[in-house]
């Protein structure tokens, strides 16, 4: 391996899932920082090949609550000031819309489960191309707004800011490519109280990422990887 990925991740079972071979093939050695555990400091985030910045269920504005967050946007405002390649998913776009400058806020509601993405122009000439009506997993309550600067790429008729592009080298996604089909159990467990208050369809959940997994994983190989060749 001659090139280091940092993965921050805020819950053990939201990891890289179907991205870790990729990277593997890619030549990356993946090390996890455990937010609120590790420390996330700037300069070895900066200095990192590439950086992952994982979900979680927690929102950027809860500092008072998860102090670590403070240090966390910083370090990630350090790296995006330096223009290295940077992949925020659901917490991780939003903090990344954060350090950008944009406002992040909870909606109230919550989009969960397997569902199409529009494209916007931006975004059907953008990595995400490729992924036409491929149901992705949402799992997300809160809403990032498009950092100044950044390209808007897709959207769903609830959250109508679903992914933005500065640049080739920082991609922020609000949804779940990751997501391992195989280990969705681990997501329906985490998240079991978020789930039983909304009052989602746990079973429906379990049959589409079933039904659609392959798909998705194919699509996120896609992605990423065509992502990883234009930083």
């Amino acid at each position: 391996m001659d090139r280091q990925a940092l993965v921050v991740r805020h819950v053990t079972f939201e990891d890289l899932g179907t991205l870790a071979p990729l990277l593997a093939e890619r030549g990356y050695g993946v090390r996890y920082l455990e937010a609120g555990v590790d420390a996330i400091d700037p300069g070895p985030l900066a200095a990192a090949d590439l950086v992952v910045i994982l979900g979680g269920p927690i929102g950027v504005y809860e500092t008072d609550r998860y102090p670590f967050l403070e240090a966390e946007l910083a370090a990630i405002a350090e790296r995006l000031k330096q223009d290295r390649p940077t992949l925020g998913i659901c917490l991780g776009a939003q903090l990344m819309a954060k350090a950008l400058g944009a406002d992040v806020r909870p909606t109230g509601r919550v989009e969960i489960g397997h569902a199409p993405l529009a494209l916007t122009d931006a975004g059907q000439h953008s990595v995400l191309r490729g992924i036409g009506q491929v149901p992705v997993l949402h799992w997300h309550g809160d809403q990032f707004d498009i950092p100044p600067g950044a390209a808007r790429l897709a959207q769903t008729p609830g959250f109508p800011n679903q992914a933005f592009s500065l640049g080739p080298r920082q991609l922020g996604l609000q949804f779940h490519l990751e997501a391992q089909a195989t280990h969705i159990e681990r997501w329906l467990i985490g998240h079991a109280c978020e789930l039983a208050t909304h009052r989602i369809d746990v079973a429906a959940i379990r049959r589409d990422a079933a039904r659609h997994g392959a798909a998705l994983e194919r699509v996120a190989r896609e992605v990423i990887g065509d992502w990883l060749d234009g930083c």
